[in-house]
């Protein structure tokens, strides 16, 4: 045991356990372990409100997924229904324009038929003007060559005048 009381390892001990009883006395370990059990609070704080905040994020997430699903399905109807209304414009326009070549069509029969009427008139008017001037020229030769009669004469100017 001497041996003991002589090393210095003992004695560092010794040393050491009693500093850890007046430690232990004085109430150390107590204010220790409510300082670290105030600092586990603030940690378990800020944890819970990590945990909170990460529920709000993925709430959020999925909000936001929700409106993207949303969002794209609107898209693509929107995308949808403007096909669908350039396939009935596209027809409608189709039907127009047959429409509106069928009245040009329908003018431009009516355009010739007035201007073939209006020739044909032309040439009838004409016929008769030379038929008128061809009798005229034949009465009037017939009658040069007969007896004059003042009556036929007058006759004749009066047709002229009627035929014209």
């Amino acid at each position: 045991m001497i041996e003991l009381l002589q090393d210095a390892h003992f004695w560092v001990g010794v040393a050491l356990v009693i500093f850890l009883g007046i430690l232990g006395y004085a109430g150390v370990h107590k204010i220790a372990w409510k300082l670290l059990g105030e600092r586990g609070l603030k940690v378990q704080a800020q944890l819970d409100e990590a945990g909170k905040l990460r529920a709000e994020a993925e709430a959020l997430l999925v909000q936001i997924k929700a409106q993207r699903e949303a969002a794209e399905k609107q898209a693509a109807l929107m995308l949808e229904t403007a096909k669908e209304d350039a396939i009935r414009l596209g027809a409608e326009a189709k039907v127009k324009l047959d429409e509106q070549i069928k009245r040009r069509a329908a003018l431009a029969e009516r355009k010739i038929a007035t201007a073939q009427a209006q020739a044909e008139a032309d040439v009838k008017a004409a016929a008769a003007d030379l038929a008128t001037q061809a009798a005229e020229t034949v009465l009037a030769a017939r009658i040069a060559g007969a007896k004059s009669d003042p009556l036929i004469d007058a006759a004749v100017k009066t047709l002229a005048q009627r035929l014209q």
